[in-house]
């Protein structure tokens, strides 16, 4: 990518992810660090020039790491191998190269994961004689720059909200602190973190470190049962995937960001740092299908909280990484927004909201545990108990009006797809009591499957139009319809699956991509695709036997990616542009789950 002067340009989503599980940062094309929250992904932005409004590149820009080469003619970027290890290279216009690595430290130290607060930046002199700004500009309560600041002969300390941060570095720290230009001729570390003084050498550790989880996420990606075809789509996806986990609780965001809207000037910007119990189920699912058990064991064990504490079996739609019920939704008046696209939202009013899909997908995330050997702790039959009070609210609101899986604010229906997700869950627990020599229960919940499965065919079927609607009251569209076979509620040849797939497709399909819906939500006609919507629909093509055109339509898909080999939430069916929440668990979903299903075998290489 081209670096050098002129007009500036607005944000765009070419972002590149690092992480530990613990914090994540995205850095843009210019190798500046322009998103990252502290302490935890949910946390308050140290770095929010993404939010800023303000181009990086403005003398006021805030919010931001900066590495800035001058005379900058070109960067070129890459992830170590099997990494989130982000290398940006830059060239100046006289032929000067530095390299600049930027990860956050995972690995394992004393028995236990190291995965600190903590941003770690070198910058290796390649070429020539090129010279560096740094910028380091955090703030604090949500885009305010006015944070205090001390400093060491080789430290400079940050006071921020609640949480002090230290930089170490071996740069010289009165030219950061004054931002002036110099040169760099030996190789600078810069680690900025918890506030603690190193013990020893900083740049022996920090090299330390870079080795250490260059090997811990190699090893991760090692263990990974990729398919034959499109091993760098998946590993790429599962990497992020696992980033989007916070290891602590076990909890998985629905992206790493907030507010990034779904299309210009939308006002349909929402904070997605939080565990939504429909994303989370979607990840963990496309995740066991490369064996990335311990995201799965960690999420299970985060649910077995939520379903403890709630009560008489009531189950939000999602929940903080802690486990918190309450996510008070308020807007950042110090924030602009993406391109200047307010409002900033922090904490999202979805929690109030009733959406019974999630009782089946408490229910499909956890089944797995009572078959799987593989596991370290298999579920029992307290765990089966547990879930039943699950199952009998999704038994008592199946055919009960909800927001549905689009969260809408300020209608409900009965939704096709919740009430086949709250039977999915009743027929899995059938499952599971089988499993567990439970006899009774078993004929039980395949009881209430029949039943529910019953109401379903009976009350969203239209003969008329020979589909499924997507709501009990009227004969609507909506592409989570192609879900009744993923559930395995419809069959692939099932006539009723084959006339619904058609008419998803004719009424949501927009060249390349689908919408969600195509009718008036609370702000008006969407305009943008949803992208997992498309990974649904390539699915069904493959199932129902048009192979060629889900190929065509994956690899159409697989174009539409940033260079980091990411997607988010939304992309304009004119454009190509993307819009929306970054990086989005759902579309790494649906990239891994396509990639799996329409891959040649390995035997193929024979």
């Amino acid at each position: 990518m081209a670096c050098g002067g002129g007009a500036m340009k607005s944000p765009s989503m070419e972002l590149w992810p690092i992480g530990n599980c613990q914090v994540s940062a995205l850095i843009d094309d210019r190798a500046r660090i322009v998103w990252g929250c502290v302490p935890r992904v949910d946390g308050d932005p140290t770095f929010s020039s993404l939010l800023d409004g303000r181009d990086p590149d403005n003398a006021s820009a805030v919010g931001l790491w900066a590495i800035d080469l001058e005379d900058c003619a070109q960067v070129e970027q890459h992830y170590v191998k099997n990494t989130p290890i982000l290398v940006s290279r830059m060239t100046d216009s006289h032929g000067g190269v530095i390299e600049v690595t930027d990860f956050c430290p995972r690995f394992e130290r004393m028995g236990r994961t190291y995965r600190p607060v903590a941003f770690v930046r070198t910058v290796r002199p390649v070429a020539g004689s090129p010279r560096i700004r740094v910028r380091l500009r955090p703030t604090r309560s949500w885009g305010d720059p006015n944070v205090e600041r001390t400093s060491g002969s080789n430290h400079i300390r940050y006071l921020l909200e609640g949480l002090q941060l230290r930089l170490s570095t071996s740069a010289p720290v009165g030219l950061l602190q004054e931002e002036r230009s110099f040169r760099v001729e030996q190789p600078l570390h810069f680690f900025l973190g918890p506030d603690e003084s190193f013990a020893g050498n900083l740049a022996t550790a920090v090299e330390e470190m870079l080795g250490y989880t260059r090997q811990h996420w190699q090893n991760w990606a090692r263990g990974l049962a990729t398919p034959f075809m499109w091993q760098d789509v998946v590993i790429r996806s599962a990497i992020t995937l696992k980033l989007c986990q916070y290891e602590e609780t076990g909890a998985i965001v629905a992206a790493l960001t907030t507010s990034i809207p779904e299309h210009a000037g939308s006002q349909r910007n929402w904070d997605y740092r939080y565990c939504w119990i429909r994303d989370a189920y979607y990840t963990v699912q496309a995740l066991n299908r490369v064996g990335a058990l311990d995201v799965l064991e960690g999420y299970l064990g985060y649910l077995r909280n939520i379903v403890d504490d709630a009560k008489g079996g009531y189950i939000q739609p999602l929940y903080g990484v802690l486990g918190e019920a309450e996510l008070h939704e308020w807007e950042a008046p110090r924030l602009a927004g993406y391109r200047g696209m307010g409002p900033v939202r922090v904490g999202n009013l979805a929690y109030e909201q009733v959406q019974h899909d999630a009782y089946g997908q408490i229910v499909l995330s956890n089944v797995q545990a009572f078959f799987d050997e593989r596991l370290l702790r298999m579920a029992g039959v307290e765990d089966f108990e547990a879930l039943e009070r699950v199952g009998e609210r999704a038994w008592e609101l199946y055919d009960k009006p909800d927001a549905g899986l689009w969260e809408l604010r300020t209608r409900q229906s009965v939704h096709t797809y919740s009430a086949a997700m709250c039977w999915a869950a009743c027929d899995r627990l059938a499952n599971a009591a089988e499993r567990l020599g439970l006899g009774e229960r078993q004929a039980y919940w395949a009881e209430r499957a029949a039943t529910m499965r019953a109401t379903i065919e009976t009350r969203a079927w239209r003969p008329d139009t020979n589909r499924m609607s997507a709501t009990f009251s009227g004969d609507d569209l909506d592409a989570s319809l192609i879900q009744l076979l993923d559930l395995r509620f419809l069959s692939p040849d099932d006539p009723r699956f084959r006339g619904t797939l058609a008419a998803v497709e004719q009424g949501l399909r927009r060249g390349s991509h689908m919408l969600r819906y195509d009718t008036e939500d609370d702000f008006g006609l969407p305009e943008t695709a949803f992208n997992v919507c498309t990974f649904w629909l390539i699915e069904a093509l493959h199932f129902t036997g048009r192979d060629a055109d889900a190929r065509q339509l994956f690899e159409e898909m697989l174009s539409r990616r940033t260079a980091a080999g990411l997607l988010s939430e939304d992309i304009d069916p004119q454009t190509g542009e993307l819009w929306g929440n970054y990086p989005q668990t759902y579309s790494l979903v649906g990239m891994i789950n396509c990639a799996v299903l329409l891959s040649k075998p390995w035997s193929a290489i024979r």
